[in-house]
């Protein structure tokens, strides 16, 4: 009896109740935003034989690729070299410079 009276009250309910509604479509796959062309963990060398990427390393870091060295060091990415800095490569300083790279699309 129970159940006639689940069956009746279901029926009394408006088809909209019941119907099934399709979900959402998904949303349309976005177009990813330009990666930067090089980082803070771009080989030196990389960077350097880019016009505009000398230029955010001479600005950042002057004299560096003009350094003795450079032939030792220029297959690091800047990340690594800072171990290597005894403390010249700062946090500030690789933050201008990683700004200035990721402005070369």
């Amino acid at each position: 009896m129970m159940n006639k009276l689940l069956i009746a009250a279901l029926l009394a309910l408006p088809g909209t109740a019941l119907a099934q509604t399709a979900p959402a479509p998904a949303p349309a796959p976005t177009a990813p935003a330009a990666a930067a062309k090089f980082t803070l963990d771009t080989p030196i060398q990389e960077i350097v034989a880019d016009a505009q990427g000398k230029a955010a390393i001479d600005k950042n870091l002057p004299g560096l690729i003009g350094l003795p060295q450079y032939d030792m060091f220029k297959g690091l990415s800047l990340n690594q070299l800072k171990a290597y800095s005894d403390g010249k490569l700062t946090d500030e300083i690789l933050a201008k410079t990683a700004a200035d790279l990721a402005a070369i699309k």
